[in-house]
């Protein structure tokens, strides 16, 4: 076969493949975003007007997640409350904690009395103190409800300069199920970020991890609220 052929033959080829592989890229993307937007919740759920919500009217992302736990919701709540950076925690796998904070300490699996006395106002950290990265609990309601709110989980540079903006929520629902012996754990995310990029790269990159992440951090909670 001559060096024209053969070269002819690899370029229809390279043709056929780099196409393949951009679909099935494409269609991982599409099924990761789809998955941290809804992993484990239901249509229901996703659709429910939760506290929080009013603090970003008009989000460019929304996340909903959702686990069914084997404890009463006075079992799940305490674990709740001692979140936080250099606290408990955020109950997700150590490997993740490793992999993409591993400045942050192992989640805690007992619970500490000491950090449980959050209220609203409190100041529940995210970083290293020299960051004031970190959420406000803006209400609290025990054994059913959590709303953190954060405008700081942006670089100080970033935000003084005015590349990029970042306010988002996090709520936590806890609704007794089964005569009140389990609990249904609902977890939702609202964002609104600028500039467009900065947008962008929340659905391509954030939405998708938040799979891994939401999925690693309700199971812990399950875990350890069972245990």
């Amino acid at each position: 076969m001559s060096s024209a052929l053969l070269r002819s033959t690899r370029h229809r080829r390279r043709r056929r493949v780099v196409p393949a592989i951009l679909t099935v890229a494409a269609l991982t993307e599409l099924i990761l975003i789809r998955l941290g937007q809804t992993y484990g919740s239901t249509e229901v759920e996703q659709a429910l007007p939760l506290p929080g919500d009013g603090i970003i009217p008009r989000p460019s992302v929304v996340t909903n997640h959702a686990v069914t736990i084997d404890a009463p919701p006075a079992r799940v709540w305490p674990w709740l409350t001692q979140m936080g950076w250099h606290r408990a925690g955020w109950y997700t796998a150590r490997w993740v904690d490793q992999v993409l904070f591993p400045a942050n300490w192992p989640s805690a699996t007992q619970l500490i009395p000491e950090l449980q006395d959050i209220e609203v106002g409190s100041f529940i950290p995210d970083g290293a103190p020299e960051t004031k990265c970190g959420f406000i609990v803006e209400e609290l309601d025990p054994d059913r409800t959590l709303v953190l709110h954060s405008t700081s989980h942006l670089p100080a540079t970033w935000q003084q300069k005015g590349w990029a903006r970042l306010d988002w929520t996090w709520t936590f629902t806890l609704t007794p199920v089964g005569d009140g012996r389990r609990t249904r754990f609902h977890f939702r995310s609202r964002w609104i970020t600028d500039p467009w990029w900065f947008t962008l790269f929340g659905w391509l990159v954030v939405v998708p991890a938040d799979f891994i992440m939401s999925r690693s951090m309700l199971n812990g909670v399950r875990d350890r609220a069972e245990a």
